[in-house]
């Protein structure tokens, strides 16, 4: 008696080629969202630099509502976030006269090449950073 093959196996598991174009779809899929991540946590810090230039502008208010002028004023928080790893070095840019000041971030580490440089944030409330980038794109409203 001959057994018969009838050519009928149980396959299980994925084959290499299958394998290799799950790969390639993760690894196009991880192409596009990584830069979109990174873009949104520069995003995220720059805007951790804002509210820290704008916390630090109402303490110089408050400065110069209790001295009646804006010299001599130490700033009491020089880094942006406060806790964890720096990514702005805050400071007043030059020496603050009796009537105005200009705050700025400069970006530091991972955000040293952010597209919008250093922000400043100035006594009037004008808001600047990096020259050939637009106010709406760095400055969030």
């Amino acid at each position: 008696m001959s057994v018969v093959n009838t050519g009928s196996h149980n396959q299980h598991g994925f084959s290499l080629i299958e394998l290799m174009i799950a790969v390639a779809i993760v690894g196009i899929l991880s192409a596009i969202a990584y830069p979109s991540y990174q873009e949104y946590v520069r995003s995220a810090d720059r805007a951790d630099a804002q509210a820290a230039l704008s916390e630090l502008s109402q303490f110089m208010e408050r400065y110069h509502t209790q001295t009646g002028s804006y010299e001599n004023a130490a700033l009491p928080f020089t880094s942006s976030p406060k806790t964890g790893a720096a990514r702005y070095t805050l400071s007043i840019e030059g020496t603050p006269d009796e009537k105005e000041f200009t705050l700025q971030a400069t970006p530091q580490g991972a955000m040293a090449a952010d597209k919008c440089g250093t922000l400043k944030l100035s006594s009037t409330g004008a808001k600047d950073q990096k020259s050939g980038m637009s106010q709406a794109e760095c400055w969030r409203r």
